[in-house]
């Protein structure tokens, strides 16, 4: 069996530096805390997994092939984006009416600390690393651009010879172990950028992120 890795890793790497849904998620997570944007980035690869079973089991090829299947993913996936497009633009809203009130969120935090969850200054919301995870799972098993990968431009990189199936499962798990590699260091890096930017900059960048996923979603939507 002979397999083009250095094809396939290239094509991976590639992909995962353009910016995506998860990109967004995964980033927005982590402005918020480095946990949070861990458990997205998590999340985003379980979601990759799913995808990558229902390829090697055949689901994704008949999901793909019916026009009503793919129709419900693909709206189901732009609707999901358009809310959490509308979820950060009303953060960024509660963020800028709650101004300067953030001075109590380290005793509230503390506690929130210790159960695995972030308090937000502006809302008073705990956000979870389950809900983080969530986001990015739902993220990627909602986007039908993810199905059409391991369909489409997985097998480019099999040995046709070999067992089909096998080649298209070891091949999404490296995509799954690199992309945890590349979000775990993106991670880091917004955690980073996160103690050198202060509020104002953090509740601009909800404001664009929010218009990202609305825009992604309608674009998600409208494609054909």
């Amino acid at each position: 069996m002979s397999v083009d890795l250095t094809g396939f890793l290239g094509v991976v790497v590639l992909a995962y530096l353009i910016p995506g849904p998860d990109f967004l998620v995964i980033v927005r997570a982590a402005a918020r805390r480095p946990a949070l944007g861990r458990a997205a980035a998590l999340g985003a690869q379980a979601g990759l997994c799913v995808h990558m079973c229902a390829a090697v089991l055949g689901l994704s090829a008949i999901a793909t092939r019916s026009a009503l299947a793919f129709t419900v993913i693909k709206l189901a996936g732009a609707a999901y984006l358009m809310y959490l497009g509308v979820r950060a633009l009303l953060a960024a809203r509660r963020r800028n009416r709650a101004g300067s009130a953030g001075s109590a969120e380290p005793a509230v935090g503390a506690s929130a600390a210790a159960s695995g969850q972030h308090v937000s200054a502006a809302s008073g919301r705990h956000v979870s690393r389950r809900g983080s995870f969530l986001e990015g799972f739902l993220t990627n098993v909602l986007n039908p651009k993810a199905a059409l990968f391991f369909l489409s431009v997985l097998p480019q990189f099999v040995d046709h010879d070999g067992s089909l199936p096998r080649q298209i499962f070891l091949l999404g798990l490296l995509d799954v172990a690199v992309g945890v590699v590349y979000w775990l260091v993106l991670v880091g890096v917004a955690a980073r950028l996160r103690t050198v930017f202060g509020p104002a900059c953090r509740r601009r960048w909800e404001l664009v992120s929010g218009w990202l996923f609305i825009g992604i979603g309608v674009g998600v939507a409208a494609t054909e």
